[in-house]
């Protein structure tokens, strides 16, 4: 017997909530105010227009009425313009694209490009396509091949059991063993007559007419799925007069949920309707797919210039953007610039999320924290009824802000979080993902609800025909917004916002005379955005000086009378009774500055923020015009004798969170936090922090989530820096469900030495550092250097204008700087470049962006990076590489200061070096007895340690990638919790390697100088012999042969022309090999091969040491009879016998032997280039496939070509590996493309 529901009405408003900030009772009592006739712009990762609820408005508009992929991921290079010949097409692939009779083409002419797919493909929809094309275009065939090849082989070894093969069975069994990586699609841009409009080519036959064409999407909205496989719907759009396409779709699913949520529209569940379903959407990408989902200073920029121009023709009243890093600072930046001209010259009100960094204080992320607060930061919160419809919790919790949402102030004390609003939903993802709906949480879900709410506000504001601004909308939101009794201010700002309080708000205050000013506030003598004490304080009371200026909204084009009419009486009030402030301050348009007093003398350890409110002496009920926010963090001092600060029986529930400051030892390095329980189903939130000045708060934390019991102590260690304000935050993760008490110690240590950044040159002999203890800690010193360095220097730089779409208006056009690096490697290794001048930094970046991308030698894109170096590490396998840079800026001669600008390589060491430490100066010299552990029961003494330097077996430079110097790390403790959490970087610099070592003859040689320079003359003309045209070289040959008979280097150097290593051929099945000049080749050969001794060759090779007087002369001699010359008859003979279709394979086989008595050809370290070359003619002649196949991927290795490619698609068919040859097929132009990317 089954249980019946007690209950079958499943919470649908919970899902994606609209009640908890008055929403659904706003839209029931004024249902036209839902958003109609606003526009938002959502800065994200693409918007899918194909999704549910992101087609129609309730008024049955498009919803996206505009799609842009800001970031250049989806840009196509339409530059080459062909002409149809008889309704055909050659694209860049190759391939021959068939023009249907019904497109409308007045011109006649098309522009074509190409395009990887996996370029516009999301991770996870690259995942699936892969798996998918393994199925259904793999596994199959390889399956097929591999039983077929091992019956073969087990035939073949049944047949031969003698352990003992002839010279035949062995190749036949070499033959046999050795039968054992998306797709770029054809683009077409042609204009008919009205409109650009777009075919991409995604057939496997070239049949146009099976494709769809896309217009303009501004012009048409038309989109399409790329295959019916993906269902990843694009547009299009071109720029620069149809040079660039501009196919857009999305790179991940984030952006298509953010736009769900403001404004989703379901006619027949109106319960799962975003915040606004009246309002429209433009899509801006500024999230690149090339980096993930990751945003780029050139796709933010590109962003706000494409909603100043849209904003031209269309009133794009809300920006939302659910993106964002962490800044080092926030007073400076391109980025933060261009966001204060759109809110404050354009009018947008922009909506950003606070970030997902909590629940440590100062976590705060950009753009929410830029200079001069133009946005409204939005903080995350999570209400009963989500907990039970969303996340599917046993039961309700008070409504509260999540654990992880992040914290006010900003690092230069503005508030931080503005107002708070529901942070999850289960709403619309793209088609791609094949799902209708997906749970997503984080403040990118609260700001589009925040966004959907002030378009709202705009909508109910523009139908009753009421002036609106940035300011007095965010004034109306945190006035109205419902504090949340319990929870601390950084958490959730003014509280949760209410969208009806909000509406009357502006009915009623939409006359005030501050409706478009902003009054910007400056703190002390940084000017910082507030007041936030977060130091080791030495005295007790503390004076600031604020000012208040207030800034019309587009400030330019109001009128002077306005602004000399502007005056206000202001009261000014704050709630703490340790700020004392002026009570009034009398506000026209002109700087005020007062003074205001801190006195902490009497505050207790903690948490401390409040406000100076500044109130309209004539309508105080309108609330605060402007704050003026104070935080103050009262720290604890750590004491001796064992540094440690314990708690017991702290109670937590749900969502209970802890708060500990400390200052820090000064010679402390790292603490260790241990925890118990007194229940077992504990989940808590651990973070610590310390802000560190002019430094992001990413710098020096910890944030861990972790179980708790009751079973064993959980420790955790984190590294600390001295003298700063430690924060330790511990938090029960908000839907961990139960009480549990905790019993938990803070412990400090630390190793302190004198030089937090070791640089020791190879050069300078031993290092000395000196270290200090906190209480006595063992010493244990550990150096390891893990990578490898190398400087490039750029090979060209070169500053243009870029197009039409990048100039900021009115006329600021922007320049590109492009940077071009060229490094080889000796090895296969993972490397990392790094712009050291301009990494880790974005929105705080003086420059707009940077971009590289990594190409090897034929142009195949291996990876690409921006400013943040740490994310992007690329396998590479040995070979010549390129690197391209792109940095932008509107001012050229800041480009030109960067022209010289150097690139960092980073390499991977396979195997970490160690270096040796010694507690000596005389043992480090000699080597000696190494430091092992010190004991150090004097706290303050000075311990010094030596570091030596490598010595040449633990470095071996020849056998290394080239570098300039190695880092690594060291650490100091014994102890293993210090171990992985105190460490200190090392750069040990690499001696120049590069110096030519003088070769003197010592005077052992009994030619004269004559003889000499005869010979010198000799050597120059073998040189430039295989320089010249045949004719000349001929001539020149013979007239060297007569001269030196017994030269072998001239018959090389001919042989160079006659038969060039760099153009040889690949053996085909589809065209006749050329036997012009084989004769000739095979005959200089034989002059060769018939005044070698093989058996001097063969008693030189099995010689170990070479003890003659002229060894060096002897052994050039023997290396030059072996190389090559007998190879290069091998490969003319196999070239004939094919060529002629059945000649001298007996002489092939006696040269094949000849081969095999100097060389392995299975060694691949000794197998040359010649030698490899007749080895694939060798098993070409003699139709042994298998052997082929592996000389020839051997041959791709070594050196890539495109030739080498088509030649193993052209074996595989014939073997009838009809999956690999499509598999090779298909990544054709994606291996060897014509151009290198756009960036």
């Amino acid at each position: 017997m089954t249980d019946t529901p007690v209950s079958t009405e499943f919470p649908v408003w919970g899902l994606l909530p609209k009640k908890e900030t008055g929403v659904v009772s706003f839209l029931n009592k004024y249902p036209t105010y839902d958003g109609r006739d606003t526009v938002i712009a959502i800065l994200d990762s693409g918007i899918d227009p194909g999704a549910p609820g992101l087609k129609k408005t309730i008024e049955g508009k498009v919803k996206v009425v505009e799609r842009f992929d800001c970031s250049g991921c989806g840009d196509v290079n339409t530059t080459v313009i062909v002409t149809p010949t008889e309704g055909v097409i050659t694209s860049l692939t190759g391939k021959k694209l068939k023009i249907p009779s019904t497109w409308k083409n007045p011109e006649g002419k098309f522009r074509i490009g190409v395009k990887h797919a996996f370029d516009l493909y999301p991770d996870r929809l690259k995942d699936r396509m892969k798996s998918e094309y393994k199925k259904k275009r793999w596994d199959e065939g390889h399956r097929k091949c591999i039983s077929e090849i091992s019956r073969e082989i087990a035939n073949f070894e049944t047949k031969h059991t003698t352990p003992v093969l002839n010279d035949v069975d062995k190749l036949e069994k070499e033959n046999l063993d050795a039968n054992d990586v998306g797709p770029v699609y054809d683009c077409l841009l042609f204009h008919d007559g009205e409109k650009w409009v777009c075919c991409v080519d995604t057939t496997e036959d070239g049949d146009l007419s099976k494709c769809k064409l896309l217009g303009e999407y501004s012009i048409t909205h038309d989109y399409a799925p790329l295959t019916n496989i993906d269902n990843l719907n694009y547009s299009i759009n071109v720029h620069d007069n149809g040079n660039i396409l501009e196919l857009v779709g999305v790179c991940s699913s984030h952006g298509t949920h953010v736009a769900s949520i403001a404004a989703g529209y379901f006619p027949d569940s109106p319960e799962q309707n975003g915040v606004a379903p009246g309002a429209q959407i433009i899509s801006l990408t500024i999230g690149d797919g090339r980096l993930g989902s990751m945003e780029t200073g050139t796709a933010l920029i590109r962003a706000m210039i494409k909603i100043t121009e849209l904003k031209a023709k269309m009133n794009i009243q809300v920006i939302n953007m659910s993106y964002g890093e962490h800044a080092h600072w926030v007073d400076a930046g391109r980025v933060g610039d261009l966001v204060n001209e759109i809110v404050n010259k354009y009018g947008v009100i922009w909506v950003s999320s606070a970030g997902n960094n909590g629940p440590a204080l100062g976590t705060i992320s950009t753009p929410s924290d830029i200079n001069n607060e133009p946005i409204i930061s939005i903080g995350a919160y999570v209400s009963p009824e989500m907990m039970v419809a969303e996340y599917a919790m046993r039961q309700k919790l008070p409504g509260a802000p999540y654990t992880w949402s992040s914290r006010g102030p900003t690092i230069d004390g503005g508030i931080g979080v503005h107002v708070c609003a529901p942070g999850g939903a289960i709403t619309s993802v793209p088609n791609f993902t094949l799902r209708y709906s997906q749970l997503m949480n984080g403040t990118s879900m609260a700001s589009p609800h925040a966004a959907g709410v002030v378009s709202l506000l705009v909508s109910a504001a523009q139908q009753q025909n009421i002036s609106y601004s940035p300011y007095i909308v965010r004034r109306a939101l945190e006035n109205t917004a419902n504090f949340i009794e319990g929870i601390e201010i950084p958490a959730q700002g003014s509280g949760l916002i209410q969208v009806e309080k909000a509406f009357d708000y502006l009915v009623n205050y939409h006359d005030s005379q501050e409706r478009d000013v902003r009054f910007q506030i400056q703190c002390g003598s940084a000017n910082s955005k507030g007041i936030y004490l977060r130091t080791k304080l030495h005295t007790t009371l503390h004076t600031f000086k604020v000012s208040v200026e207030p800034h019309f909204l587009d400030t330019d084009n109001v009128s002077a009378e306005r602004k000399i009419n502007f005056n206000m009486k202001l009261v000014l009030t704050c709630n703490a009774d340790y700020i004392n402030c002026p009570t009034h301050l009398d506000m026209s348009n002109v700087t005020r500055m007062f003074a205001i007093k801190i006195d902490t003398s009497y505050l207790s350890d903690g948490l401390y923020s409040t406000f100076i409110n500044a109130y309209d002496v004539n309508c105080i009920e309108k609330g605060p015009i402007f704050k003026v926010p104070i935080t103050i963090i009262q720290p604890r001092e750590v004491t001796e004798p064992k540094h440690v600060i314990k708690y017991s029986k702290i109670n937590f529930k749900p969502n209970t969170v802890k708060r500990h400051y400390y200052v820090v030892p000064n010679m402390a390095t790292w603490a260790v936090l241990k925890m118990t329980s007194d229940e077992d189903g504990g989940r808590f939130v651990i973070h610590t922090l310390q802000a560190i000045p002019r430094q992001h708060c990413k710098v020096l934390e910890m944030n861990k989530t972790i179980p708790v019991t009751s079973k064993a102590d959980t420790a955790l260690c984190f590294p600390i820096k001295g003298d700063l304000i430690l924060e330790l935050v511990i938090a029960k993760y908000w839907a961990n469900l139960g009480e549990a008490n905790l019993d938990y110690s803070v412990s400090f240590f630390g190793v302190k030495p004198n030089e937090p950044l070791v640089t020791m040159h190879a050069a300078d002999g031993i290092h000395t550092v000196e270290v200090k203890t906190l209480q006595g800690e063992e010493i244990c010193p550990a150096v390891n250097l893990k990578n490898s360095v190398q400087i490039l220097k750029p090979i060209e730089g070169k500053i243009a204008p870029l197009s039409s779409r990048d100039v900021i208006p009115p006329s600021r056009q922007i320049y590109e700087l492009v940077l071009v690096y060229n490094f080889v490697l000796s090895k296969q290794c993972e490397v990392t470049p790094n712009l050291a001048l301009l990494s880790d930094m974005l929105y705080e970046s003086e420059y707009e962006s940077q971009f590289w991308f990594l190409y090897d030698s034929n142009k195949q894109l291996m990876g690409c990076g921006d400013a943040y170096p740490s994310k992007y590490c690329i396998k590479l396998e040995k070979g010549e590489y390129t690197v391209r840079l792109q940095i932008r800026h509107d001012r050229k001669d800041y480009l030109e200061k960067v022209n010289e600008a150097p690139l960092l390589l980073n390499q991977k060491l396979s195997n970490n070096i160690p270096m040796d430490v010694y507690l000596s100066y005389s043992q480090a010299l000699v080597g000696g007895k190494k430091s092992g552990i010190t004991h150090n029961s004097n706290p303050y003494a000075v311990i010094p340690l030596y570091i030596a330097p490598l010595t040449a077996d633990k470095y071996p430079v020849k056998s290394n990638n080239p570098a300039h110097y190695l880092t690594g790390t060291i650490t100091y403790a014994k102890d293993e919790y210090g171990k992985k959490a105190d460490s200190y970087p090392i750069k040990y610099i690499l001696m120049d390697n590069n110096v030519k070592k003088n070769v003197s003859s010592n005077g052992n040689t009994d030619k004269t100088k004559l003889e000499e320079s005869n010979e010198a003359i000799r050597d120059l003309k073998t040189q430039w012999l295989s320089k010249l045209d045949v004719a000349n070289a001929e001539k020149m040959y013979e007239e060297l042969c007569k001269e030196y008979p017994d030269h072998i280097l001239i018959h090389s150097a001919f042989l160079q022309v006659l038969d060039p290593l760099d153009k040889r051929v690949l053996p085909s099945f589809k065209k006749q090999c050329s036997v012009d000049d084989l004769d000739k080749v095979i005959t200089i050969c034989n002059k060769v091969i018939d005044s070698i001794k093989e058996e001097s060759i063969l008693a030189f090779i099995a010689t170990k040491t070479d003890l003659r007087p002229d060894a060096a002369k002897i052994k050039s001699t023997m290396e030059q009879q072996k190389k090559c010359l007998p190879r290069i008859k091998g490969i003319a003979l196999c070239r004939n016998y094919v060529a002629k279709e059945g000649e001298n394979i007996d002489e092939i086989s006696s040269m094949w032997k000849t081969v095999v008595k100097f060389i392995d050809p299975s060694d691949s370290k000794v197998l040359t280039t010649h030698v490899l070359y007749f080895a694939i003619w060798h098993a070409f002649a003699n139709k042994q496939y298998g052997r082929l196949m592996k000389y020839v991927y051997k041959l791709q290795e070594d050196k890539p070509s495109e030739e080498a490619e088509k030649r193993i698609i052209e074996y595989c068919e014939k073997l009838n590996w009809e999956h690999v040859s499509h598999h090779l097929q298909r990544t054709l132009p994606t291996k060897f493309p014509s151009a290198f990317k756009p960036f």
